[in-house]
């Protein structure tokens, strides 16, 4: 198709979809859909995340009354226009999968009767059985609310016309956020930096605490040859991009020092060597809460109205098994490694076949280790990070492009959907780039797998990702290893017990080792969530887990309520964060405006 057709069936669609919207006519709405479309919605029509496949949950969904109208009729969105100045304009697609779709998207921009409020949405057009296009997926996405929209304009950098310096300014600001925070956010890793600079630009006071000496240490006090799996500048920061020269895996010590002099760069507040001294408590009559912390060799009081809970990873999860202490060489997890040199001519144990356990097994071949062999007790989704990068990234990424304009556009992609997609056929272009890799891993004896359960459909890495953290390997170097028999591969058995040479299996079969390495993830946030809040809150969080996808293919509590008033939790990827920071933001705003 030409360019002008495809403007012309965008337009054509769009103008039509909005004489229903505005007009609150449900049935002619619904009928711009496919019967099988989808609809993604972040807080256009109600202050939640909420994906909806099939015409009749659609038209379900839209009746709902608010305040005495349809849900269609009260937000009322109206003024679309085709957004033709962008990467997003109207644009051929096609889909991967067996079915093969093909057909016309593009960006638009609306506004938002209740509340008042700026949108822009994403539609997928496909034919259907008639030859009249329809949605096979539309987005609708909230972007500012009026009056309060985030703050874009540079400064001049002139403080009252010279009267004080950055500093003084910047040390204004801090005291009035200590004296009053609104939020506080708890954890000052990645996440937790994105969400304090964003709720920075929509002038919403928020401190920052974390239990570590400096920003950074999160990434720091890691394991020494971790780097970043996915590229840098799919994984940049909000507002601020890595310098072009920065290596394509950022080190993790670069990466720790990067987000020492975001924090400064952002003016974000923040209290480090501080921690949740004992249980936080939440005033339902004030709508605050009441949280001491230390702060060093001081005990604080804070009564901000909203936590947000940007924890990372849980605790490391140390299985038990018997015998355990009877062992008399070095055994620990591996958040704990630090020095592979020093076991120079050891036989190595790694329990585990994830993204931690490839990193081990690499470092210690690269020190010298006598012998490295990895436990294998379940299948892994195994991908390598060039097939990631040319499947995922570049494709999505182009050079130039703001990645903003590439967070919005994949976003607009129901997850539910996309991973439908996968189980069609889409990983099957997927495995075959990464063939070589897995013939030979499987001949090494090492179990694949892109199933989350026996049976339920091929969902590959992004389905591991959304579903759940672990069972997976984005390789970087590890699988080559394995191939040529410098790693080898213990599968199919579960350990029976530990002695003073080693690991004992179920079989009787047995790895004798001077090492033994547990590469066996963390544990559940949740856990670490019931360590802050106790567990009268957190009994209350619905659902009672974190991440994860709901019925509908949203990812549980993050970045929307979490079902206790005045808290938040924000995690998952660079990418995740840069771009739901903006949601959790609005909806914090909305409840401070009284309108959410």
């Amino acid at each position: 198709m030409v360019l002008e057709d495809l403007y012309a069936i965008s337009v054509d669609w769009l103008n039509s979809l909005e004489a229903a919207s505005s007009t609150g006519d449900i049935m002619l709405f619904v009928g711009h859909f496919l019967s099988d479309g989808w609809f993604r919605d972040l807080l256009c029509f109600s202050w939640n995340h909420r994906t909806l496949s099939g015409l009749e949950k659609l038209r379900e969904f839209l009746s709902e009354i608010v305040d005495g109208k349809s849900r269609l009729e009260y937000s009322s969105l109206r003024d679309f226009k085709i957004d033709d100045h962008t990467i997003n304009a109207p644009s051929p697609f096609k889909l991967p999968g067996s079915q093969g779709i093909e057909g016309v998207q593009a960006a638009f921009t609306f506004k938002i009767t209740n509340p008042a409020a700026l949108g822009r949405g994403f539609f997928r057009l496909a034919q259907d059985v008639d030859g009249k296009w329809k949605a096979l997926t539309l987005f609708t996405n909230m972007q500012d609310l009026v009056e309060y929209e985030e703050s874009l304009a540079i400064p001049q950098g002139l403080y009252e016309g010279r009267k004080i310096t950055w500093e003084e300014d910047v040390e204004a600001k801090f005291r009035a956020i200590e004296a009053d925070p609104t939020v506080l956010i708890i954890g000052g890793g990645q996440t937790g930096l994105m969400c304090a600079a964003r709720l920075r630009m929509l002038r919403i006071r928020t401190l920052v605490i974390d239990k570590n000496a400096r920003v950074g240490d999160s990434w720091r006090q890691r394991y020494p040859n971790l780097t970043l799996h996915t590229p840098a500048y799919q994984s940049s920061m909000l507002y601020s991009a890595y310098p072009t020269n920065f290596p394509r895996y950022i080190p993790k010590g670069k990466l720790a020092d990067f987000l020492e002099s975001y924090a400064v760069d952002q003016e974000l507040c923040i209290w480090l060597s501080s921690s949740v001294e004992s249980t936080p408590v939440y005033d339902s009559s004030s709508a605050r809460w009441t949280v001491k912390v230390q702060r060093g060799d001081q005990k604080v009081f804070l009564n901000p109205k909203h936590v947000v809970l940007a924890t990372g990873n849980g605790s490391p999860r140390i299985p038990t098994w018997n015998g355990m202490d009877e062992f008399q060489g070095a055994l620990y997890h591996s958040d704990f490694h630090t020095d592979a040199e020093q076991f120079r001519g050891k036989r190595i144990v790694v329990v585990g076949a994830g993204n931690a356990s490839g990193d081990m097994c690499q470092d210690f071949v690269a020190h010298g280790a006598a012998e490295v062999t990895l436990v294998q007790r379940s299948a892994t989704c195994v991908i390598s990070s060039a097939t990631l990068e040319k499947t995922r990234f570049k494709p999505f990424y182009p050079i130039d492009t703001p990645i903003e304009e590439v967070d919005f556009r994949g976003n607009s992609m129901p997850i539910a959907f996309l991973l439908q997609l996968t189980k069609s056929g889409g990983i099957q272009h997927i495995k075959m780039l990464d063939k070589e890799l897995h013939d030979g891993l499987r001949e090494a004896g090492f179990n694949l797998t892109w199933e989350l359960s026996p049976g339920s459909g091929e969902v590959g890495f992004e389905g591991f990702l959304f579903s759940r953290f672990g069972s997976t390997m984005l390789d970087v170097g590890c699988g080559k290893l394995i191939v040529e028999g410098r790693v080898k591969v213990k599968q199919g058995q579960e350990i029976s017990h530990f002695d003073r040479d080693g690991i004992t299996f179920k079989d009787s079969s047995k790895l004798s080792a001077d090492v033994i390495i547990l590469a066996t993830g963390n544990e559940p946030i949740m856990k670490a969530t019931r360590a802050i809040l106790g567990n009268e809150i957190t009994d209350k969080l619905l659902p009672p887990e974190v991440w994860g996808l709901d019925s509908e293919g949203e990812i549980k509590q993050a970045y929307r309520p979490s079902g206790h008033p005045g808290l938040w939790f924000a995690m998952g990827s660079f990418g995740t964060a840069r771009f739901l920071s903006k949601h959790l933001g609005l909806q914090i705003l909305a409840r401070e405006l009284g309108i959410a």
